[in-house]
């Protein structure tokens, strides 16, 4: 428990809301009767959070940008500020963790030279508004709220009433003058924005950055969107040049397919955009005496515990004296179920050591009953299959029958579980 005390409201603050926020004084209006301002979206000049993002930025938007430590926000967001700057735009980057010096040299060695790119170094909430006045900037930049603080409370910085206090006043100067503003949050080592929970309330945007340190490839999804999909994701790597949208994610994930049982490819959709991935999966059979292990990276332990028990039930793949491993290569984390059918393959293609063809590629749900269920968007998995040159398709049975165009590749059509383990040759067919 702690104790806040909170600022009294006071005149001049109100006034500095501006009167769209204020509201004093306004009368309802029809809908119709509202003016709409079509203004263009400003291109950041990374596609991929411009597609995350839903073409671009909206003036006026509140983003907030959380991720683990190390992981790349403020490498990416100073290379956001710095392609605005170099289109003409003002932009100011306030950092409470940094010296300007340091944000100067990473700003160099990305090749960061613009002279509407401004850099402060602060964390007192009322220095920040006074610089932000005297510049009015086009976007703006505050890495990271947790370390900024109001002196009006009394509470710690950092804390609730403190994140809360200066999320309403980067709001204010955001929806008052069209500025576009980043806000960098802390993570919990839950992986949730440390923080209270009313702050991705009042946000436009909230964005994750995933990934793993030591690899190459990070994912920026988009967990809330007022202004486009909440479902995007983008696929970036990182090199000495900073981070780098990669156009074609799929092809970069089966790089380095793995050869072999226990290895298949699936599809997952983001949105928009199908990703071919391969699933790995490992069975070894466990201490005796101790309780079998279910470790899963990338994939709702859950269910993999759920497809070990319809494999055992519906399918003669007993998994229960075994540690179960699985994995999905490329730091990717999948929550569709689409993907269960080429986990099952997986492990079952593990437990029996037999490999399921390289040219497959599975799509589908499986239930309680070992029945396979439809997925979404098949159409486009289809297509983005056969572009990587993969000549076969595992799918729901009625999946294949609501097909209405001539698919690029072959499809089988899966009614049940057995029935794909025995297409692929893992277990006999009955």
């Amino acid at each position: 428990m702690e104790e806040e005390v909170a600022a009294a409201p006071s005149s001049t603050s109100k006034a500095a809301m501006g009167p769209a926020l204020r509201g004093a004084g306004q009368e309802p209006v029809r809908l119709h009767e509202v003016q709409q301002e079509k203004s263009p979206r400003l291109l950041c000049g990374l596609a991929e959070l411009d597609r995350v993002l839903g073409g671009g930025l909206v003036r006026g938007a509140l983003i907030l940008v959380g991720g683990d430590p190390g992981i790349g926000k403020s490498t990416l967001l100073l290379q956001v500020l710095g392609a605005l700057a170099e289109a003409g735009e003002r932009a100011l980057y306030v950092t409470g963790e940094e010296s300007v010096r340091q944000v100067a040299l990473r700003a160099e060695r990305l090749g960061i030279k613009s002279e509407n790119l401004y850099l402060l170094a602060e964390t007192r909430l009322e220095a920040i508004g006074q610089a932000y006045e005297r510049l009015k900037p086009t976007v703006l930049l505050v890495d990271s709220i947790q370390t900024v603080g109001a002196s009006e409370l009394e509470s710690a910085v950092g804390s609730v009433g403190q994140i809360r206090h200066v999320t309403g006043k980067l709001m204010q100067w955001a929806k008052s003058d069209d500025t576009i503003t980043f806000v960098v949050g802390h993570v919990t080592k839950e992986g949730t924005l440390a923080g209270p929970r009313v702050m991705e309330h009042m946000v436009d945007t909230v964005l994750y950055f995933e990934g793993e340190r030591t690899g190459p490839y990070r994912l920026l999804r988009a967990h809330k969107n007022r202004f486009g999909s909440a479902q995007e994701i983008g696929v970036f790597e990182m090199d000495e040049r900073g981070l780098m949208p990669v156009t074609n994610p799929s092809e970069v994930f089966l790089s380095q397919r793995a050869q072999g049982p226990g290895a298949v490819v699936v599809t997952s959709v983001e949105g928009s955009r199908p990703l071919l991935l391969e699933v790995q999966a490992l069975v070894t059979p466990a201490f005796a005496g101790g309780t079998p292990r279910r470790t899963t990276t990338g994939y709702d332990p859950q269910r993999v515990a759920m497809i070990c028990a319809v494999l055992a039930a519906r399918a003669q793949v007993d998994l229960s004296g075994y540690d179960v491993f699985v994995n999905v290569a490329g730091g990717v984390r999948i929550s569709e179920p689409a993907v269960d059918l080429g986990v099952a393959l997986a492990l079952a293609s593990a437990a029996k050591h037999r490999a399921v063809d390289p040219g497959w590629v599975a799509i589908g749900e499986i239930g309680l009953s070992g029945e396979v269920r439809s997925a979404p968007n098949m159409k486009s998995r289809l297509l983005e299959a056969a572009a990587l040159g993969f000549g076969r398709a595992l799918i729901a049975a009625i999946d294949k029958e609501r097909l209405t165009d001539a698919p690029p590749l072959r499809v089988s059509g899966i009614a049940h579980i057995k029935d794909a383990l025995a297409l692929a040759g893992i277990i006999h067919a009955e």
